[in-house]
C-alpha cells in the first residue's frame, strides 16, 4: 500500500485569560479537506526552537498555511491600520520562521487567507494593509453580515487555478480586508477579482510547489468544486520525488 503524503498544517493560538488556559483552534474545513483528497493531517503547534521545528519539516511532505487574523505590518516596516485585527505574536512567529524554512527547503506549500499573504511577503511581495482604502474602487471583499459572501474571479490561462475551475469567471468564497500587492519574485497571479485584487498566486519555479489562495476553498459555504484545489496539490505532493516541482506547465 502507497503511504499517504503527511501535511503539515499550521494553527491559529489563543493565549491563557485568566483561568482559561491557552490553546490551538483550527477550522475543521482545513484537515477535512487534506483527508478527503488523500492526505495525512499533522497539526503543527507553534514551537520556539527553530530546530525543532526543522526536525518536524523533515518528517513531512507538504504544509498547509492557515488563514487567520492580520499579519502584524510592524514586522515588515510598516504602521498598523486601525481595521486590522492582529493575530496572537506567539503564532505570527511561529508561522514566520514557519515560512522561511518552508522557502529555505523549496518545501510544497499551500498558502490560504493569511497564510498566502505570509507567503508573499517572506519572498519579498507586499501587502494591501485595508483594500477600502488602498483600492477604493474594489467591490467589498468582506461582508460581515454574510459569512457566505462570495465574488467573482478571472482565471490565468496555464495555471492549477485554469485546471481546476476551467476558464471564464467563477465565483468562490472570500472575506477580506488585506490583500497581496506587490506579487514576490518567482511567483505569478492565476486569479483576479474583475475589480484587480489578487486571489490566487503560484510559483514559477519549476522546482518549487508553492500555491496560494487569498479566497478559502476549505470554508464551509466554498462549492463542490473548491476542494479539487487541495486535490490537485496533493495529487502534485504525491508525484514528485523529494519534493521537485512538477505543477507549473
Amino acid at each position: 500500500m502507497q503511504n499517504k503524503p503527511l501535511i503539515g498544517i499550521n494553527a491559529d493560538f489563543r493565549v491563557n485569560k485568566g483561568d482559561s488556559a491557552g490553546f490551538l483552534c483550527l477550522a475543521t474545513g482545513y484537515f477535512d479537506c487534506v483527508s478527503q483528497v488523500g492526505g495525512v493531517p499533522v497539526i503543527l503547534p507553534p514551537l520556539a526552537v527553530e530546530d525543532d521545528l526543522h526536525q518536524v519539516l523533515d518528517r513531512l511532505d507538504a504544509v498547509v498555511l492557515v488563514g487567520g487574523g492580520d499579519l502584524n505590518p510592524r514586522n515588515d516596516g510598516y504602521m498598523v491600520h486601525p481595521a486590522m485585527r492582529l493575530m496572537e505574536s506567539r503564532r505570527e512567529t511561529f508561522d514566520r520562521m514557519l515560512m522561511r524554512a518552508i522557502a529555505q527547503r523549496r518545501m510544497p506549500v499551500f498558502g490560504i487567507g493569511a497564510g498566502v499573504q505570509l507567503m508573499n511577503v517572506t519572498l519579498g511581495g507586499t501587502l494591501h494593509y485595508h483594500l477600502p482604502e488602498d483600492m477604493p474602487g474594489a467591490i467589498p471583499h468582506n461582508d460581515a453580515q454574510d459569512p457566505a459572501h462570495r465574488h467573482g474571479l478571472n482565471v490565468a490561462s496555464g495555471s492549477l487555478m485554469e485546471r481546476v475551475y476551467g476558464d471564464g469567471e467563477i465565483r468562490v468564497n472570500s472575506r477580506h480586508h488585506m490583500a497581496i500587492d506587490d506579487v514576490a519574485p518567482g511567483f505569478r497571479v492565476t486569479a483576479r477579482c474583475p475589480d484587480g485584487v489578487i486571489e490566487a498566486i503560484e510559483s514559477t519555479s519549476r522546482d518549487w510547489l508553492a500555491i496560494g489562495t487569498q479566497f478559502h476553498p476549505q470554508s464551509a459555504y466554498a462549492s463542490a468544486l473548491d476542494i479539487r484545489i487541495f486535490e490537485e496539490f496533493v495529487d502534485a505532493v504525491r508525484e514528485q520525488p523529494a519534493q521537485q516541482m512538477r505543477l507549473v506547465a
